[in-house]
């Protein structure tokens, strides 16, 4: 019997475009209104990918917050790339000159990194983010006792509602943003604790990663001992910080959309791990180790999650594309070494030693700090090019709506990353090498 004739190779986008673009803008309306019902949000409020959203926003309910007119943030969004974050997603970038950051033109707080490539952004919504700290605040203490009294003024030093907001500038409700506020309190718990400077190791790392990770991805066993597995979800902080943060998230998320935050948390607490591993060695690996280490430990589960923030779903087949998933790890990895840069003269002054990328470069290449930071520099930019010109490519391959409001999501929470380190002058100051 011959051996059947295989169909030639072609590009599976186009037709997950064509078989989601049928039913797209229905599911996500569907979706919208689903994740609204879940977070409280208010009802009857437009779908984003409906035309009814597109319009002038009708009048408040009374009682309702001026920040919270339903259809006001969203139309803002489908209008197209223009405003906060999505300037990468422009497709003539790429004949423009690039934005380098200079000091001595900065309108706000802080001083950005010298040569770094980013885009400057407004501040975030002042409504949103007193409402969004108070809740994550109130959260923190009385819902998961989240930390001890000395550490309230770390806490709020964080500004964690000016993060969240200033990142997910799409976000319908306050609601919404608290869904990605949570967890991002939740996982740097997870970080001070467990691997950093609120009496974290390395040594057994891999047991207190593990035990929380199943307060995000639920242990299934026998009857006699599943009592015992839930008693540990609420056995120190970060585990019931997990616990808390995700049961508002899958609450909001379709399963899809849930099972995805697992894997990209998943892949950070392998990340923490070789961390660890290289710590407990007093190892110092060569930089594309540490690169290939940092798109693991780094902030991809953030940007991911930013269509359940936005209320709606980018559906789980097109999310799963590789060109899709090289854009969110793009993301990821500039993001991540944003933080490298504005976190490198607090790392210094902490004990012991802290891996980052200039400090690597630095040790592997067997150059200054000074010329170390400044080619650190050059990679995150070079990170930052790479990921617009993959999202460009995408918007313009897949004219999906869902697609084109979920890579413009991922270019806001960018953005917004970069303001939050370069305002956030609390806990970030700059070397002194220009």
């Amino acid at each position: 019997m011959p051996v059947p004739e295989l169909p030639p190779p072609r590009s599976s986008l186009p037709e997950s475009a064509s078989r989601f673009g049928a039913h797209l803008l229905a599911s996500a309306a569907a979706r919208a209104c689903d994740i609204s019902a879940a977070t409280g949000g208010l009802p009857g409020a437009p779908s984003a990918l409906t035309p009814s959203a597109m319009s002038a926003p009708s009048p408040a309910p009374p009682g309702t917050p001026a920040a919270e007119v339903p259809g006001d943030g969203l139309s803002r969004v489908l209008r197209g790339p223009s405003g906060l974050g999505t300037a990468g997603l422009r497709l003539t970038l790429r004949g423009e000159v690039p934005v380098l950051s200079d000091p001595s033109t900065g309108t706000v707080e802080g001083t950005p990194v010298p040569g770094l490539y980013y885009h400057p952004v407004p501040e975030p919504d002042p409504v949103r983010v007193e409402e969004v700290s108070r809740r994550i605040k109130a959260w923190a203490l009385d819902e998961v006792s989240l930390y001890p009294d000395d550490w309230e003024e770390e806490f709020d030093g964080f500004s964690v509602g000016r993060y969240m907001v200033g990142c997910h500038p799409d976000a319908p409700t306050v609601d919404h943003l608290m869904l990605a506020t949570r967890l991002m309190v939740a996982e740097n718990a997870v970080d001070d604790c467990y691997c950093e400077d609120h009496g974290g190791s390395p040594v057994g790392l891999g047991e207190r990663l593990l035990l929380a990770h199943t307060a995000l991805d639920p242990l299934y066993t026998t009857e006699e001992y599943q009592p015992r597995w839930e008693e540990s979800l609420h056995a120190d902080a970060p585990r019931r910080a997990y616990r808390s943060a995700m049961e508002y998230f899958v609450r909001a998320a379709s399963p899809s959309q849930a099972d995805r935050f697992r894997h990209d948390m998943a892949r950070l607490h392998m990340g923490y791990l070789a961390e660890a591993a290289w710590a407990q060695l007093d190892h110092v690996p060569e930089v594309w180790e540490y690169l290939a280490m940092r798109q693991f430990n780094n902030f991809r589960p953030c940007p991911t999650i930013t269509d359940t923030v936005g209320g709606y779903e980018l559906p789980a087949d097109l999310h799963a594309q590789a060109a899709m998933q090289k854009v969110i790890a793009l993301a990821g990895n500039a993001t991540t070494i944003v933080n490298d840069l504005y976190s490198y003269t607090k790392e210094l002054d902490a004990p012991g030693q802290h891996l980052n990328l200039p400090v690597v470069i630095a040790e592997r290449e067997g150059i200054s700090e000074q010329d170390a930071y400044l080619k650190s520099v050059e990679v995150h930019n070079d990170l930052m090019r790479a990921f617009e010109t993959e999202a460009s490519a995408l918007a313009g391959a897949c004219p999906a709506p869902a697609v084109q409001r979920f890579l413009r999501g991922v270019a806001a929470w960018v953005d917004g990353n970069h303001h939050w380190h370069q305002t956030n002058t609390y806990r970030y100051s700059l070397p002194d090498f220009w």
